[in-house]
């Protein structure tokens, strides 16, 4: 699932390409909002908020979407190929007339009053790269349940909104425990808050979609900072990786 820098990446992308300009096509592949014609208005902006996609539109309307598992936004010049997917993949088509912006497999796609961008992203915690970050909110949040495990905290995007399954794994290496370790037994646990925040913003602005990884994926390799061998296991049906050497904790 995309995490919050690349929702941000994306957020940027059909910023720059769609928000100022008008749409001469509008095309929403849902069956509740088939009907709905953009055409007309403009763009006002596309805002991230978590993993969530909040596209504002002329009117006091928002297109909101979510990418979930393996959904993408592609933006396209007139006459270039559209290359995202087959065409029955296509949820959403927002066309300018300099850029055309393609949504592909968009599991959650609404239209919705701008005015009800609550009911949609009310329940989410601080965005870590959100305008109105609050670390201690986010923190109070995380230490609320102090016996959830840390990995399952940091994902819940109730109590901070961005951190998903690869930055849960980085996180905790970070601060040296494993992903099972109750949030409530962990020293310094505002260490957790300021180590997320500096990845993922450390990542929004990656080039060409690298990311600087320690552990996520790297079952079986040698630990960056001790050499021992990375191992994993499932929490909650995702995987998550660590160090046995370098991070304390229960593993699973």
């Amino acid at each position: 699932m995309p995490e919050g820098d690349t929702v941000w990446q994306t957020a940027r992308l059909l910023h720059t390409a769609l928000a100022g300009r008008t749409l001469v096509r509008s095309d929403l592949r849902v069956p509740r909002f088939a009907t709905a014609d953009l055409t007309g208005r403009t763009v006002l902006d596309v805002t991230p908020c978590g993993k969530h996609l909040l596209a504002r539109i002329e009117g006091g309307l928002t297109l909101h979407s979510h990418l979930r598992m393996d959904g993408a936004w592609k933006v396209y010049a007139p006459g270039e190929r559209w290359r995202g997917g087959a065409g029955h993949q296509i949820r959403a088509i927002l066309g300018t007339a300099e850029r055309t912006a393609v949504g592909y497999r968009l599991q959650v796609l609404e239209l919705l009053r701008t005015s009800e961008e609550e009911r949609v992203v009310g329940h989410l915690g601080p965005d870590l790269l959100g305008p109105g970050w609050d670390p201690a909110t986010a923190l109070r949040n995380l230490l609320a349940d102090p016996a959830r495990p840390l990995g399952e905290a940091l994902i819940d995007q109730r109590n901070l909104a961005g951190v998903g399954n690869i930055f849960k794994s980085e996180t905790c290496f970070l601060v040296r425990a494993t992903p099972w370790l109750p949030i409530g037994e962990l020293p310094s646990p505002e260490r957790v808050v300021t180590v997320a925040k500096r990845l993922l913003e450390a990542n929004r602005t990656r080039p060409g979609g690298s990311r600087t990884i320690s552990v996520y994926g790297r079952a079986g390799r040698p630990c960056p900072r001790c050499g021992a061998p990375i191992r994993t296991a499932d929490q909650d049906d995702r995987p998550a990786y660590w160090c046995p050497r370098c991070q304390s904790g229960p593993t699973h």
